[in-house]
């Protein structure tokens, strides 16, 4: 069996990084505390990343790149199944980046790549809420066209769910812990968003998912 390629040094940063900043946040995580938990030295880990900032902006890009590669399949939407696993898959990939979304206001402040990266992002997750109501449409699974501004209502959902889960409850909302609960509630609600624009058998199917996924419910 071929042996998989050693990561090198700023591969093995990034992803120390991102543990990190998952866990505690962006801001109480120190550059020598990354280098610490790696093992190796600060000057090490400023040979690859100069300043934090860098550091996050490089995080950010691996991000958008995991989104690029999803979004295009919200066309292939076609009914409230299709859709529900479309939304869990992107609240998954939230979820992995989450420090962006924990943290994204005191982040836009001082880094102004991050600033535009994220601008293009929430527009291709607008574009791609469009792309999934056409195809709810095409699909036939629709009883009245929802208005434009669904979309950006869904994109507003997911972008901010994470914050609503950490400030209803800030000790344990963002522990690996709570994923399913997590990424399942933020999925649900956002498709909740839909119900008005259904046709009765979809209306009664996603109702069926968002009781299942309702907290203490079985799955």
């Amino acid at each position: 069996m071929a042996r998989k390629a050693p990561r090198n040094t700023a591969q093995r940063i990034r992803e120390t990084a991102l543990a990190l900043f998952n866990r505690y946040g962006e801001p109480h995580v120190a550059t020598t505390q990354v280098a610490g938990e790696l093992g190796i030295s600060p000057g090490n880990l400023h040979y690859h990343f100069p300043a934090k900032d860098g550091l996050v902006s490089a995080l950010f890009a691996q991000y958008a790149q995991s989104l690029g590669e999803l979004l295009p399949a919200a066309g292939g939407v076609r009914n409230v199944e299709d859709a529900w696993f479309f939304l869990h898959s992107l609240f998954e990939r939230i979820w992995a980046y989450r420090f962006l979304y924990r943290d994204l206001n005191l982040l836009l402040s001082r880094n102004r790549p991050l600033e535009t990266g994220i601008q293009r992002v929430l527009h291709a997750q607008i574009e791609a809420m469009h792309a999934l109501l056409d195809g709810l449409g095409c699909g036939g699974a629709l009883q009245v066209q929802p208005p434009p501004e669904l979309a950006t209502s869904m994109v507003v959902m997911l972008s901010y769910w994470l914050s609503f889960e950490y400030a209803r409850d800030p000790r344990h909302a963002l522990e690996t812990e709570g994923l399913q609960a997590t990424l399942l509630h933020g999925a649900a609600h956002t498709l909740g968003l839909l119900l008005p624009y259904l046709l009765p058998e979809q209306q009664s199917h996603l109702r069926g998912l968002l009781q299942a996924y309702e907290p203490g419910a079985p799955a």
